[in-house]
């Protein structure tokens, strides 16, 4: 049996930080239209939201909060893969495998890391620069502007602002989107020959699959996310908890799945690019070591 090979913490951070850069970039107009659906108030469709920000901002509209996103995104990414890649080690076998449950607990830590010290100051940064943008007079002028702004009027506490639903669902996110990602490629794996690596187009459709399987059991924890980080949080909800029984006993059970669809787009995109990217950069600069024995 070939020796098992993993990742080594620099290049592993590295590859995804970068992987995690490129995603945001590329599919933030999907993130955008996402974020702005689960707002409270009128409900507004993905089409409809796009074509009022192209009319009243143009195309520069559907990126703002961009850079928020492509920072945090970056570190969530390196952060996810190293933190991962420890969990995983930890909980491997004497042959060095993961079996899925221990996979699940893996992608599981690995979220709550990357939710504690990166998706939640960014995510909130991001909801807020959105939320404020698509009033009639913006109060923030950019990232940096915007990220001051808030720790001048909240404190550090600002930008940390739904903590709670932030971790539930990058603790869900990673756990079944790297259990499904690992899952599906040890079964492909286990139809080639011993050592060859997979075509990107075969990797790019694990990590899609990985990405739809994420949206729809994760989208609840996504929408209560997006309530406690918008703007008006702090009058209209005391808790992740009374923010989610405002959602369900005032607009109902589906509410929970808007904006599903865009972010959706967004997760299946980001699974391909994500995981594509890392693993060729992996493959380029050598980031694989073969594992001690037990």
């Amino acid at each position: 049996m070939p020796p098992t090979k993993k990742e080594k913490p620099l290049h592993s951070l590295f590859a995804g930080a970068t992987a995690g850069a490129i995603e945001a970039f590329v599919t933030y107009p999907t993130e955008f239209v996402k974020t702005r659906s689960q707002f409270g108030g009128k409900r507004e469709g993905p089409i409809a939201i796009i074509r009022e920000t192209l009319k009243t901002k143009g195309i520069t509209g559907l990126y703002s909060g961009c850079s928020a996103l492509v920072v945090g995104n970056s570190l969530k990414a390196g952060v996810r893969f190293v933190s991962y890649d420890y969990f995983k080690s930890k909980l491997a076998d004497a042959e060095g495998k993961v079996s899925a449950p221990r996979s699940l607990v893996a992608g599981l830590g690995a979220g709550m890391t990357e939710a504690i010290f990166a998706v939640t100051p960014s995510e909130t940064i991001k909801t807020k620069l959105i939320d404020d943008a698509k009033r009639p007079n913006p109060q923030y002028r950019g990232l940096i502007h915007g990220t001051v702004s808030i720790v001048q009027q909240e404190g550090i506490s600002g930008v940390y602002r739904g903590l709670f639903p932030v971790m539930m669902r990058q603790g869900a996110n990673s756990a079944v989107r790297f259990t499904t990602y690992a899952t599906l490629k040890q079964f492909v794996q286990g139809t080639t020959r011993p050592g060859q690596p997979l075509p990107s187009a075969i990797t790019f459709g694990i990590g899609g699959i990985a990405g739809l399987v994420t949206v729809y059991t994760t989208m609840p924890l996504d929408v209560i996310k997006t309530r406690m980080q918008a703007l008006d949080a702090r009058t209209q909800y005391r808790n992740s908890f009374h923010c989610a029984y405002r959602i369900f006993t005032e607009e109902g059970i589906r509410r929970f799945w808007t904006g599903t669809t865009p972010r959706l787009a967004r997760l299946v995109l980001s699974g391909g690019i994500v995981f594509t990217v890392y693993e060729n950069i992996i493959k380029a600069i050598g980031g694989r070591e073969e594992a001690a024995a037990a």
